[in-house]
């Protein structure tokens, strides 16, 4: 975060970090003896995680969920190469091919399951922990007037009622059950 509370700053960081990771390993990726299941592996176990460290605690923007969608794509791109046309011209694989490709299972899911798993952490803890009661905390002052900034908590209801998951907080408590709420969570 810097000093206006915002992400984008630290996004955009975390994404030339990540095209450097990207650089630095680009050996396996052009290697054609190298599979496909490989390079794409290789991406979700190096350059991903650099991105994404600590996303937990993101609240996501529209202009977040761009800059990371775009670096995805062009790593995917990379891997996967281009489509050949019957006609013999080739072009690049579009978004929904390459969502097709990874079955969904992409950054911005990715990062809202990580929230989710962070989320069910938080709600096992006893009452006393330090980050349930930080959790917990409400500031003395109000928010400000106009339209509110959107907060952590309300992207995970967000996620909550896109999972169709009602009855959170006893479900919250059973880790296994959790555990497959959030890996279903993984691809919508």
């Amino acid at each position: 975060m810097n000093g206006n509370n915002s992400l984008e700053e630290e996004i955009r960081e975390r994404v030339v970090e990540g095209n450097k990771a990207f650089y630095a390993n680009k050996v396996p990726f052009k290697i054609n003896l190298v599979s496909r299941k490989s390079k794409l592996k290789l991406y979700w176990s190096v350059i991903r995680p650099i991105v994404v460290y600590g996303c937990e605690t993101w609240v996501l923007k529209e202009s977040i969920i761009q800059n990371l969608s775009v670096f995805e794509r062009k790593m995917l791109r990379k891997i996967f190469g281009p489509t050949k046309e019957v006609n013999g011209i080739w072009r690049i694989k579009t978004i929904k091919e390459l969502d097709e490709l990874i079955k969904h299972r992409n950054i911005i899911n990715y990062v809202k399951t990580q929230r989710l798993s962070w989320f069910g952490h938080i709600n096992t803890k006893p009452e006393t922990s330090i980050v349930r009661r930080i959790h917990k905390w409400k500031p003395f002052t109000g928010r400000p007037a106009g339209k509110p900034k959107s907060r952590w908590e309300d992207d995970v209801r967000n996620d909550l009622t896109k999972t169709k998951l009602m009855k959170w907080a006893e479900q919250v408590q059973d880790r296994l059950k959790w555990k497959d709420i959030v890996e279903k969570a993984k691809t919508l």
